[in-house]
């Protein structure tokens, strides 16, 4: 009786990973600013489903068995796309489009919706004293998220209440053609550059990029000139945090948006079905287990936002120094949710 109650439970999480928006075309996205070029193209999204496939490398001695908290990979399996939350400061439904980055976490290869996940995740809650519980849950997903966020020196800065510095123009490195997407002029520090190429590299070889879809990491936003995004902010009253904020990383030269999948979506949107199929993508889950050899770490509400860490940052000026127009709340009796440091920024200073 108790094989034939797991056996259930493993075809639930199974049925719950699989699940997939099929219902009509997805909303339009608002404008990011950034004016990248949308190629509507047959897209290639190979996926890593269902939990029984590895979200990274199965050691050779570990399965997707253990001994877990009592119904633990039955509640995750069944929240993978049902939870409602806002981890964000937006309303999101289930967790799949974190899963990558919370196994790398918790460093297991298994699915979530199976007891191994559940037990690492019991020992994460554990050794960072919240409730042991297994279970994915907000304040468990906060605690991961501050320290993802704090491991991104430009955020660390932020969080300080300062904005970095942008480096003289005449000093960046500009990407080749190939490495840029839709033609566009791409500038990053010079040693950021040369670890994206490294890591480029390194994707080929491991049959990441290949011929099938060239756009795959190539680039489509780095080095963002402060005055022209400050001119774009008060011309578009859209740096409110939510998709722009009047200090972005891309200030540092060492920030980048690469191309991971873009299915009915620009390569930027924030649209959950675009993020979903980003997270669900081999070339995000390759990002997740190896950019950090590069030093490279994400923005993880964003997919497609890497910022290398192997320089800092240059020293920067107040945030309340810089031009605020159009980072004022669109409603004042009621600003807009966004995504940022949550309890540690004001929102609209999102760190992007």
């Amino acid at each position: 009786m108790t094989l034939l109650v797991l056996l259930l439970a493993g075809c639930a999480g199974v049925g719950a990973w699989l699940a997939w928006p099929t219902s009509g075309p997805p909303p339009a996205d608002p404008p990011t600013g950034d004016e990248t070029p949308f190629e509507p193209a047959a897209q290639y999204v190979p996926s890593n489903d269902p939990p029984s496939a590895p979200l990274s490398p199965l050691p050779l001695d570990e399965t997707c068995e253990a001994a877990a908290p009592a119904g633990a990979a039955e509640a995750n399996a069944a929240s993978l796309n049902t939870l409602s939350w806002a981890p964000f400061g937006r309303t999101e439904t289930g967790w799949v489009i974190y899963a990558p980055r919370i196994g790398a976490e918790l460093a297991t290869a298994c699915g979530p919706g199976t007891p191994r996940f559940a037990a690492a995740l019991a020992r994460w809650q554990a050794g960072h004293g919240l409730p042991q519980t297994g279970v994915l849950d907000a304040p468990t997903f906060d605690a991961m998220k501050t320290r993802w966020t704090l491991a991104r020196p430009f955020a660390a800065i932020n969080a300080r209440g300062e904005c970095p510095n942008a480096p003289a123009v005449a000093s960046l490195s500009t990407a080749k053609p190939e490495e840029a997407y839709g033609g566009k002029t791409i500038q990053l520090r010079p040693g950021a550059l040369e670890a994206y190429r490294r890591m480029v590299e390194a994707a080929r070889k491991d049959g990441v990029v290949t011929d099938r879809d060239p756009r795959v990491l190539t680039i489509f936003s780095a080095f963002r000139d402060p005055a022209a995004d400050a001119a774009r902010c008060a011309r578009d009253n859209n740096c409110q945090g939510v998709t722009r904020t009047i200090c972005s990383a891309h200030r540092t030269g060492l920030a980048m948006d690469v191309f991971i999948a873009a299915p009915g979506h620009g390569p930027d949107s924030s649209a959950d079905d675009n993020r979903r199929a980003m997270a669900r993508s081999d070339v995000y889950r390759w990002m997740v287990r190896n950019a950090g050899r590069f030093g490279f770490v994400n923005y993880v509400f964003e997919p497609w936002h890497w910022e290398w860490t192997g320089e800092p940052p240059l020293p920067g000026v107040p945030i309340s120094s810089l031009p605020q127009d159009g980072s004022q709340p669109l409603d004042q009796g009621a600003p807009t949710p966004q995504p940022g440091l949550k309890g540690l920024l004001p929102r609209k200073n999102e760190v992007r």
